[in-house]
C-alpha cells in the first residue's frame, strides 16, 4: 500500500514538472515571437510587402502592434492615404508608391513612371493573381526604406501623379510616410 502511494506521489511530481516545463516553454516561445520586429508584411493577393515601420501607413492598434491601413492590394483597393507603399523584394530593389485613380489603383515606379496596378508579371495569362514566393528571401529581416530614397522619389512621384490626376489631392509628404516630424 505504501509503495503504491509512493508511485502515485512520484507520478504526480513528474506530471507537475512536465506541466511546468510545458508552461515555461510556451511562455518562452510567446516571448520570443513577440520580440520579433517585422518591418514589412505581405499583403494578399500578390504577397507584395507593406511597410509596418510607417506610422501613417500602419498605425498602432490598441496592443501597440502596427496594422496596415489596407488588408489587400488589388486593382480596386481604395487607399485611405496616398501614396501607399509596397515592395516586391524578389524582383525590385526599391518599393512602389501606390495611388488611387478613376480606373483603379496605380503604382509609381522610378524607372517606368505611373502604371496600372498590379504589374503584369504578378498576373497569370487568365488575369488571376500570381503571388510572390517570399520563401526564397528573408523578407522578415528586410530593413525599412531609407529616408534618402523616400526624399528623392516621393516628391517626384506625387508631382507626376498630381499632374495626371489633379482631383486626387492631398498627398502625403515624405515625412509622413517615413514617420518623421518636421521641426
Amino acid at each position: 500500500m505504501q509503495r503504491a502511494s509512493k508511485i502515485l506521489g512520484f507520478r504526480k511530481i513528474v506530471l507537475g514538472i512536465l506541466v511546468l516545463a510545458c508552461i515555461l516553454f510556451a511562455y518562452s516561445s510567446l516571448s520570443h515571437a513577440a520580440a520579433i520586429d517585422f518591418t514589412w508584411w505581405p499583403l494578399p493577393p500578390y504577397n507584395t510587402l507593406w511597410p509596418l515601420w510607417s506610422p501613417t501607413l500602419s498605425p498602432l492598434n490598441a496592443l501597440g502592434i502596427p496594422v496596415p491601413v489596407v488588408s489587400s492590394l488589388t486593382k480596386s483597393t481604395v487607399l485611405p492615404v496616398q501614396p501607399g507603399l509596397t515592395w516586391d523584394p524578389v524582383n525590385q530593389t526599391y518599393p512602389w508608391l501606390l495611388y488611387d485613380t478613376p480606373s483603379g489603383m496605380v503604382y509609381y515606379d522610378p524607372l517606368f513612371g505611373i502604371n496600372l496596378w498590379p504589374p503584369s508579371y504578378l498576373l497569370s495569362p487568365l488575369g488571376t493573381p500570381l503571388p510572390l514566393n517570399l520563401s526564397t528571401i528573408s523578407w522578415s529581416a528586410l530593413l525599412p526604406t531609407s529616408t534618402t530614397w523616400l526624399s528623392a522619389n516621393v516628391p517626384t512621384a506625387n508631382n507626376t501623379y498630381y499632374t495626371t490626376y489633379p482631383q486626387f489631392a492631398p498627398l502625403l509628404p515624405t515625412s509622413a510616410i517615413a514617420g518623421l516630424s518636421l521641426l
